[in-house]
């Protein structure tokens, strides 16, 4: 769908660049990855030249220079055809290179931005651990002040590209007993798990990077969705980190990191959105062809209703996420919409997904046809980066802070 009131030529521009790399890259190896659980790395490589893994980074720092909404773009025109590529660009740039872009010295950015923003190296965010998944404030991981460095234990579980990463933000708490004003963030780094192949392609690896001893991968997560996105744990055992690593102000990091969720929902939403979309586009093509009782099934009120009211969804999730991300390139309060943006679109994927599950059939419970895939990624997007109740909390707490005011 078009959307003149937030799209310029340069966005239309990304929107067929991208729809073209995932029509011609994605779309041929989108069901082998995701039944070998593989990750992509043929394609990162061939995403980094084109910029799609640094899109709303400035050039001086090795990003495209793109704005917000082309970066939102990036990820629903890719979620059509796959979540894996969509969730591996969203978590790489939101949860990955932002908090660095946010919160980190111009040292700091002067010395990741770049092999994140060329996707030289990957990134990824260390946040929840297993007594912490809502309640991110419950963290446990701690940071012990050695004088020229920090001492970090704990476990960060579901971590994207916690294997195949090398670049990390994490919470640790540096003040036993102060609540969440005892969490602070760190940059960590570690090898990927994929040396020999990372080397092979010329991605993926970074030789003179320093590592972080102590920091390590554990083993690769079976996934029913999102099965190409590489989740593991990310282990923290004595990890040295020196204190030029400490990422924003000591104390911070609580409030830095919700931050950083508000607008990793909008990139959920953009994911979910293009998961919808891609089901809807499947679903009305196949029943245009399909036929029974001598005439496409598209003609029986039955199926041509349901295509109607994903249509309408989609179209409502649409406005949701691009004004969200409007308000967020503008520098206006976008927290609530965010919210909103995701809670909408991710229930929207698991609808539309199952409801182009049940136009197919038969052959839609099969792997011949992508929709069994998509109705298994769209589930983790009511889950990742806040689940729908933690979207509900968010919203009714704005919405009767406003009777307040």
């Amino acid at each position: 769908m078009e959307l003149p009131f937030y799209f310029g030529e340069q966005h239309l521009q990304v929107r067929d660049m991208v729809r073209e790399f995932a029509r011609a890259e994605v779309a041929p190896v989108a069901k082998d990855l995701d039944r070998t659980s593989e990750f992509l790395w043929d394609n990162v490589a061939k995403m980094g030249p084109l910029g799609l893994l640094g899109v709303p980074w400035p050039e001086e720092l090795g990003g495209a220079g793109m704005d917000q909404l082309s970066y939102y773009i990036v990820l629903h025109e890719l979620a059509k055809v796959d979540a894996s590529h969509a969730l591996t660009i969203s978590a790489h740039t939101n949860l990955g290179t932002s908090p660095i872009m946010d919160f980190g010295t111009k040292a700091q950015r002067e010395r990741y931005v770049p092999l994140l923003a060329s996707g030289k190296v990957l990134g990824g965010f260390g946040l929840t651990e297993p007594g912490a998944g809502s309640d991110a404030g419950g963290t446990a991981t701690t940071a012990v002040d050695k004088g020229d460095h920090y001492l970090l234990n704990g476990s960060k579980v579901f971590i994207t590209h916690a294997g195949v990463g090398e670049v990390f933000s994490v919470t640790a708490r540096t003040s036993p007993g102060s609540g969440h004003r005892g969490i602070t963030s760190f940059i960590v780094t570690k090898d990927t798990v994929d040396l020999a192949r990372c080397r092979t392609l010329g991605v993926g690896h970074a030789e003179d990077l320093p590592k972080t001893k102590g920091v390590r991968a554990g083993k690769k997560e079976e996934k029913m969705g999102w099965r190409a996105s590489d989740t593991r744990e990310l282990i923290l055992e004595d990890a040295v980190v020196p204190k030029e690593n400490v990422l924003g102000i000591i104390g911070e990091g609580f409030v830095n990191f919700l931050k950083t969720l508000d607008a990793g929902r909008i990139g959920i939403a953009a994911v979910s959105l293009g998961i919808a979309e891609g089901a809807y586009e499947e679903a009305l093509r196949y029943a245009s062809v399909r036929k029974q009782f001598g005439q496409a099934i598209a003609s029986f009120q039955g199926v041509s209703f349901q295509l109607a009211d994903m249509a309408t969804e989609i179209q409502a999730g649409t406005h949701l996420l691009y004004h969200a991300a409007w308000l967020k390139q503008n520098g206006r309060p976008f927290k609530q919409e965010a919210a909103m943006a995701k809670l909408y679109c991710s229930e929207l994927a698991m609808r539309v997904t199952t409801k182009a599950v049940q136009v197919f059939g038969g052959y839609g419970y099969t792997t011949d046809y992508p929709v069994e895939r998509m109705m298994r990624d769209a589930k983790v997007c009511e889950i990742g980066e806040g689940t729908s109740e933690i979207q509900r909390i968010v919203i009714a707490r704005h919405i009767l802070a406003s009777l307040e005011g």
